[in-house]
């Protein structure tokens, strides 16, 4: 149920950006319904030759689009714009009109379905592309159907958008000159619509239940506490205010000393390069699944290189994190042909496949160390979903046999933030995957909107374990990062560094506000921060603790 206060006219959600706004409302335009199968086209042919043309045209706005914005909203559009022009979209689309007798319209719906629901299958990071996929989707649609595609209206004067969701093509066209804030029902602290409002300075707070019923003409929105309160329509708008921070060295360090290293999480070549023109220190997350997912058969050890050798080639004599092939039943891939299972979020996924199947992850390695030496980056490699000593040893044995000389694992697992202190006995490094710990922790999806409150990165309870994780690396004297999300967010970034936590790794957008964060405050000042959030009972409570 929303968190509401009648009296008040209050919301509240996840507060994602920060910073604090008020003003008229715009409501962004539902989504676009399901097309009608009816009537069949009078000439399948035809109907089919309709689909490509219609998929350039709304590729080419993407792209025009692209060559005004910058940084990571360029990279999105131009992502979205390759997906328009993608051939296997419209092929699909198109045999569906010849062999179903479809409008075109409908037959390009159940083809993007087809495409999102094997992304949304494969978990995780790809199941993020999902809302990219429906954005294609829909605005294909209405380029075929001859209306306005939904998106973000023309904004005569600065509003508060308040949408269901955002997709990312929208999010980075906002022009933060007319977008005072942003508030969405659906959506949650990892999402596109969260990690863009932050690089374009607008306060945003997600998840907020009920919104769309909350009959409003102007709000009121704390992008620090997540709350969203009705406002009065005649008052003076407010815009937002968020704090400027100093440029950044780019050293990850506190202001007296303290080396936090700031890395980048990377997914492709693109992403590399992007992170190492953000003045990233390093890569502490390179997901490999981009090699895998569109494979009937598992990649030849010399293709794997050749992939991997892109990705590291842009940090020659910089340390990357390499994370092994994270998949299993919810990320299933054709050649480890996975049994079905009744709760696959709990079941044989990431480093649990490699028990059945080492030879797969012995291929891996042995690419890895390849590339490694062809790339001349400073390589090392963690295993996802760890959950004992014993495993963490297991894997570690293995990839110095390989040949790789730093062995680490993600903590994703709350047993292994209980049994961290043994586990980095048994390996070099540790790696929290916040997101993940967190949708354990609390149990709770990290794609589901309605839990979304509960994967807040600033839960008490979470910022504990990670505390118990900070304990851990001070007692051996091995390094522990953080590369989920929580390490984007510039003060939680004090947080991480007080709890002792030795390195952040994020999307490009934040590489550089986390930089410039940390070198404002001493570690002293990080300690009292960690301090007085650990002391909390909830999110809100735990950032207010933390402001400046």
């Amino acid at each position: 149920m929303p968190e509401f206060d009648a009296a008040a006219d209050a919301l509240s959600g996840v507060a994602v950006s920060p910073g604090r706004a008020s003003g008229p409302v715009v409501r962004v335009a539902e989504p676009l319904g399901e097309p009608a199968a009816t009537p069949a086209p009078a000439d399948p042919a035809a109907e089919a030759a309709r689909i490509a043309p219609a998929a350039a045209i709304v590729a080419g706005r993407l792209e025009k689009q692209a060559e005004t914005a910058t940084g990571e909203a360029a990279t999105i559009l131009i992502t979205t714009a390759a997906m328009a022009a993608d051939p296997a979209l419209a092929s699909q689309a198109e045999t569906l009109v010849k062999t179903q007798n479809l409008p075109a319209a409908r037959a390009v719906y159940q083809a993007a379905e087809g495409f999102a629901e094997a992304l949304a299958a494969a978990g995780g990071y790809m199941a993020e592309r999902v809302r990219d996929v429906r954005d294609v989707r829909d605005r294909l649609i209405a380029e075929l159907l001859g209306i306005a595609p939904p998106g973000v209206p023309e904004l005569a004067s600065p509003s508060v958008l308040v949408a269901r969701d955002l997709a990312p093509a929208d999010t980075a066209g906002l022009d933060p000159a007319k977008v005072l804030a942003l508030v969405t029902e659906e959506g949650g602290p990892t999402s596109h619509t969260a990690i863009l409002a932050r690089a374009l300075g607008i306060p945003a707070v997600v998840a907020v239940r009920g919104l769309l019923a909350l009959d409003a003409q102007a709000l009121a929105v704390d992008g620090d506490t997540g709350t969203v309160e009705v406002a009065d329509p005649a008052a003076p708008v407010v815009t937002a205010a968020v704090a400027q921070l100093a440029d950044w060295n780019g050293t990850g360090a506190t202001a007296d000393g303290h080396r936090v290293k700031v890395y980048g999480n990377v997914g492709s070549p693109a992403d590399a390069q992007a992170a190492a023109d953000a003045g990233a220190e390093g890569v502490g997350l390179f997901r490999t699944e981009f090699c895998y997912l569109d494979a009937a058969d598992e990649p030849t050890v010399a293709d794997q290189r050749a992939a991997y050798t892109a990705v590291l080639s842009p940090f020659r004599g910089k340390p990357v994190i390499v994370r092994t092939l994270d998949a299993g039943a919810d990320k299933p891939l054709a050649f480890l042909s996975p049994e079905a299972e009744p709760n696959p979020a709990l079941g044989v996924r990431g480093l649990r496949v490699a028990f059945d199947r080492p030879e797969v992850l012995g291929r891996q390695l042995e690419a890895i160390a390849g590339a490694a030496e062809d790339s001349g980056a400073e390589v090392s490699v963690m295993a996802p979903m760890v959950a004992t000593v014993e495993e963490a040893a297991w894997f570690a044995e293995r990839v110095r046999a390989a040949g790789i000389a730093r062995a680490g694992v993600m903590i994703e697992i709350p047993a292994a933030a209980l049994s961290a202190r043994e586990i980095l006995e048994a390996v070099d490094f540790v790696s929290v995957g916040t997101n993940d710990l967190a949708q354990y922790t609390f149990a709770a999806d990290r794609q589901l909107g309605a839990v979304a409150k509960l994967n807040d990165p600033w839960q008490p309870a979470l910022l504990r374990l990670l505390k118990l994780i900070g304990d851990a690396a001070k007692a051996t004297g091995k390094p522990a990062g953080v590369c989920g999300e929580a390490a984007a967010d510039p003060r939680l970034a004090l947080v991480l560094a007080g709890l002792g936590l030795t390195s952040l790794s994020m999307n490009v957008p934040a590489i550089r506000a986390v930089g410039a964060s940390l070198a404002a405050a001493t570690l002293a000042e990080c300690e009292a921060l960690a301090e007085a959030t650990l002391a909390t009972s909830n999110p809100t409570a735990a950032r207010t603790a933390a402001r400046p």
